[in-house]
């Protein structure tokens, strides 16, 4: 069970309250040790009995992360694709229903040879060799665990006991705990109170793990005198109580811990070597956000708008295109329930572009298509994404081409245009869960194309998440009013990308583009698309 003695293993955990940002912290703490030269990868215990969130209401959990494998994930994978620039896989996200799931399928073969299957000890060993598994090809240094939840919450127990049972498996000196708890001010008295990280830091010791680093979250700064009191009484080092203030930007998080020394004292911790670190990028990408030269507004319109997790991975590629752009982009979120054609002049009043994100279901279908309708005969810049293309499409299809009351057969059944339709080997299938076209396909650009001039690259590859296409029955007539077939997966026969061809910039995929974005990597649409809007914007500057 014992693995190489070359990992070193580290497992976040939370306590107080959630939402302290414990998947941010991972990520930040990866970031930290990468610089320094260690390869890292970074997975997440979830506690809920979902087998994934694939089939969450986003309201629920913020958006559903794709990765290359077609695993859907929970939000946090996103961090720390973004923060360490390494592609995930399924084992980098267990939750409770996968552990539970795998038990209970071996059970049913008869692999426990007639045993009562208990929580201990087969349940905390599948949840222990998930631990050592994510890293089962020995490609990292050390193995970042966050634990969803919060300590004292029933669902987690089994993590945390698995946890204990892991430091003495592999031995204190190979395994560390960092616990992000919280230092609330009382404003009343004008103090910052520290019983609540006493109380978190008790629960967890009472499990029976101790924690090495304490990461402390609060709005004003700690004095020596609170770290001490802090330290004494959750029995760490006064140097590993570490200040997790609040930050402008999530990306200036590693720096600020970096300058606690949070990374030496990891190492230190965890008996390796320390090394220096390479932080300059990450500073002037960090100094960009703060400082840019221009700044764009983007009308965002979907359905679940009023939650911005659901978003999440969308607003960081706007982070990442506005660094290259040296551009602040300012997302004016509109509800496409509200959207009406007879409304946008002043929805739309002063955007530079709109972007229709992806979405299942029919609720706000016509706003999104009276948004899409809005940026194409304005000449706004405008970007669709997975179902932000099948609006496109569907707009297109009704208002150009002559196809009235064209639609989706996901949202209209009968209609006489299904423009939109169900893939072939979509329609047999019942279930919901894992079952749509998920994860990275390929695609080839076609020359000539706006898209070809943003990739700089005939071949492609992207992540999906989806179940309709565009109907290739239809092409023909959607092609010869003026739409351009930009990118399409030739394996399959489906369309990839579309661009109107009569419009400045006018782009959608059927992929999302967002889970590809990361720190100094910008996603190419995205910083395109951002590009395009300053012009838009400084060209109107001009007229106005």
């Amino acid at each position: 069970m014992k693995p190489e003695v070359t990992t070193k293993f580290i497992f976040v955990t939370g306590g107080v309250i959630s939402g302290l940002g414990k998947g941010i912290s991972s990520a930040s703490i990866g970031y930290l040790l990468k610089s320094r030269g260690y390869r890292v990868t970074i997975q997440k215990f979830d506690p809920y009995l979902n087998v994934d969130p694939g089939t969450m209401s986003p309201y629920q959990h913020g958006e559903v992360y794709v990765l290359e494998d077609g695993t859907e994930t929970d939000l946090d994978l996103g961090h720390y694709e973004r923060f360490i620039d390494e592609d995930m896989s399924s084992w980098n996200n267990t939750t409770t229903g996968k552990v539970y799931n795998t038990v209970i399928t071996r059970e049913r073969r008869g692999d426990y040879l007639g045993a009562t299957v208990q929580v201990i000890p087969h349940i905390t060993d599948e949840i222990k060799r998930r631990i050592i598994a994510v890293n089962r090809n020995k490609n990292y240094n050390i193995v970042i665990t966050e634990v969803g939840g919060t300590v004292g919450d029933i669902e987690s127990l089994p993590f945390l006991e698995a946890i204990r049972q892991f430091r003495l498996d592999v031995g204190h000196e190979n395994c560390i705990n960092v616990h992000l708890t919280l230092v609330p001010y009382i404003e009343s008295s004008g103090e910052l109170k520290t019983k609540p990280t006493q109380h978190s830091v008790q629960r967890l010791r009472e499990i029976g793990i101790q924690p090495d680093i304490l990461l402390c979250r609060t709005k004003y700064h700690l004095d020596e005198s609170v770290r001490k009191k802090i330290a004494l009484f959750c029995n760490v080092a006064s140097e590993a109580v570490i200040e997790a203030f609040d930050a402008e930007t999530i990306y200036e998080i590693p720096l600020m811990l970096d300058s606690q020394h949070l990374g030496d004292l990891a190492l230190d911790t965890l008996k390796l070597p320390r090394k220096k670190s390479e932080l300059r990028s990450l500073e002037k990408f960090v100094n960009k956000i703060k400082n840019p030269d221009n700044e764009v507004t983007i009308a965002v319109c979907g359905k679940y708008t009023q939650l911005h997790d659901a978003y999440k991975s969308i607003i960081e590629s706007f982070v990442h295109a506005g660094v290259e752009n040296d551009c602040q982009v300012t997302i004016r979120w509109i509800e496409a329930e509200d959207i009406r054609y007879e409304n946008s002049d002043q929805l739309f009043e002063k955007v530079d572009g709109v972007l229709v994100p992806g979405g299942f279901g029919d609720r706000g279908i016509e706003g999104k298509i009276a948004a899409v309708r809005k940026a194409r005969e304005s000449n706004i810049p405008f970007f669709g994404i997975c179902l932000g293309l099948q609006c496109a499409v569907i707009e297109f299809a009704r208002n150009v081409s002559g196809m009235e009351n064209a639609d989706s057969t996901e949202f209209n059944s009968d209609t006489k245009f299904p423009v939109i339709d169900l893939m072939e080997a979509q329609k047999s299938i019942s279930g919901k869960g894992g079952t749509m076209r998920l994860g990275a396909y390929p695609a080839e650009i076609q020359s000539g194309t706006k898209t070809f001039k943003i990739y700089g690259k005939k071949d492609i590859t992207e992540r999906h998440r989806h179940r309709y296409e565009v109907n290739n029955e239809f092409l023909p007539r959607l092609i010869e009013k003026g739409l351009v077939i930009g990118a399409m997966n030739r394996d399959l026969d489906l369309v990839e990308m579309i661009e109107v061809h009569a419009h400045p910039w006018f782009v959608a995929c059927q992929f999302h583009p967002e889970l590809k974005s990361r720190i100094n990597k910008a996603h190419p649409l995205f910083r395109e698309f951002v590009k395009a809007a300053i012009h838009y914007h400084k060209e109107h500057m001009k007229h106005d």
